[in-house]
């Protein structure tokens, strides 16, 4: 999977387009799959669908922006993938050796404080590597932006694991043997898009007025 994810990146264009569409499909279909154990009535699974037509849409068209934005998004695209990645890899070393107080324990029993503090300082050591900051006041800056990054994502993969338990199943999908499903594996970053393209919606707004 992240073979194929750097391969668009690196083609870009409509070879990208193409690549955030699919995963968008995928990632509906996985939602549409948890709507239908967790509603029983056609009115309940309406209301959700579109809740993930929304947050999945605004999501996946932030992804695609800030990919061909660049530096004029609030978050460009590969650095909001490896700063994702680096919250996972951080929360999950720290918490599995420090251990401690549960974080949400009837949601993800694995997760904990100490994990949620490994990931924002995965995440902000991560993005002071990628920007080089050239003042105490920038670093302080990216040292936050890294710690709110960090905490997005978290809230993204405890969301997804409140919306399984509520459905009764493991994983959201199967395409990845062994992983799960798509959203398994992108819930944090879709967090981190979806507050995002808020952002950028209320400041498009503003500007406007």
């Amino acid at each position: 999977m992240v073979v194929v994810a750097f391969a668009a990146f690196w083609l870009g264009g409509y070879v990208f387009l193409a690549f955030v569409g699919l995963l968008a499909v995928g990632l509906l279909w996985e939602w549409w799959g948890l709507a239908r154990r967790i509603t029983i009535n056609p009115v309940g699974r309406a209301g959700w669908l579109l809740a993930g037509l929304i947050y999945i849409g605004l999501s996946c068209t932030m992804f695609a922006a800030s990919y061909f934005l660049g530096i004029l998004a609030l978050l460009p695209a590969i650095i909001a993938v490896l700063l994702v990645i680096a919250t996972d890899v951080g929360a999950y070393f720290v918490g599995r050796t420090v251990g401690g107080p549960k974080l949400w324990p009837r949601v993800s029993p694995n997760k904990t404080w100490s994990g949620l503090a490994g990931g924002m300082i995965a995440s902000a050591i991560a993005l002071l590597l990628l920007s080089t900051p050239n003042s105490i006041g920038r670093a302080i800056y990216l040292i936050v932006f890294g710690f709110l990054v960090a905490i997005i994502a978290q809230a993204g993969d405890l969301f997804e694991s409140r919306m399984k338990r509520m459905a009764g199943v493991k994983d959201s999908g199967r395409l990845l043997p062994g992983h799960g499903g798509l959203f398994d594996r992108l819930d944090g970053l879709l967090a981190v898009q979806f507050v995002q393209a808020l952002l950028m919606l209320v400041a498009t707004g503003a500007v406007l007025r």
